[in-house]
């Protein structure tokens, strides 16, 4: 059984039209330190009393170990008549949640010697990019790396925190954004920007078994079908880093 600790909520605010950006503090003094990439599972209950939990990964950008009272982010999407949904659009700041965690092994592996890293994502698969974005700085100003990520949506008003990824690749000219919109494209796109689903797109970067690793989260989909195009392409499962998000009410 997990120890659970509580988080209290002190701050909200809309990233999408359907999802949120929640920040939350443990709030029994103790520190929620995370390897980026990792994620936090919420502790609640069905209406009939059946204990249930959700997982979220956690998109703060990780820089220095956190200390007690310090916050962490997460993504929430909310899905019509959802009892996760219900559970974080009912909680008010300063309200409490159980957590346990963290979890999970989808992070940047410090002995890795790679040329490229090829990040794919869709939805609220995105957030742990966010949170790598110290280590990838640091590994591209240490070893030369290079960063593509394909982030999948299908309209600009859906590219969750597109604004640091913009604003981190305006500041490592080895940082590629790419966002890939289903829908709709934005009034003035800029040339990295793609009409189609992330998929579609991986041939364009020429993906090889001998530079690159490749992470990929999002939509089962979506990640099956590009570990698929990926292999097709010479990339084994050394290279290729997985996680799945799960759409659950």
């Amino acid at each position: 059984m997990p120890v659970q600790f509580p988080l209290r909520l002190v701050g909200r605010h809309m990233l999408a039209p359907t999802v949120g950006h929640y920040q939350f503090l443990r709030d029994d003094g103790q520190p929620l330190d995370f390897q980026p990439g990792q994620f936090i599972q919420i502790h609640f209950s069905y209406a009939d009393g059946t204990v249930t939990k959700r997982s979220y990964s956690l998109a703060t950008i990780h820089d220095h170990a956190l200390g007690p009272g310090e916050a962490v982010d997460i993504a929430v999407s909310f899905v019509p008549g959802g009892a996760a949904t219900a559970l974080f659009e009912g909680l008010d700041i300063g309200g409490q949640l159980q957590a346990s965690g963290p979890y999970g092994r989808f992070c940047l592996n410090p002995g890795d010697r790679n040329g490229r890293y090829l990040l794919i994502a869709t939805g609220t698969g995105v957030t742990p990019y966010r949170s790598m974005l110290p280590l990838l700085a640091t590994a591209m100003a240490e070893r030369g790396a290079e960063v593509v990520l394909l982030q999948g949506a299908r309209s600009p008003s859906e590219l969750l925190y597109s604004a640091d990824f913009e604003a981190f690749a305006q500041q490592h000219p080895n940082f590629r954004y790419v966002p890939c919109l289903s829908r709709e494209l934005p009034a003035e796109p800029h040339p990295d920007v793609r009409h189609g689903y992330v998929q579609q797109f991986l041939a364009e970067f020429s993906p090889d078994p001998a530079t690159d690793i490749a992470y990929l989260c999002g939509n089962p989909d979506m990640v099956d079908a590009c570990v698929e195009a990926l292999k097709g392409m010479g990339l084994g499962n050394p290279q290729l880093r997985r996680e799945k998000y799960v759409s659950s009410t």
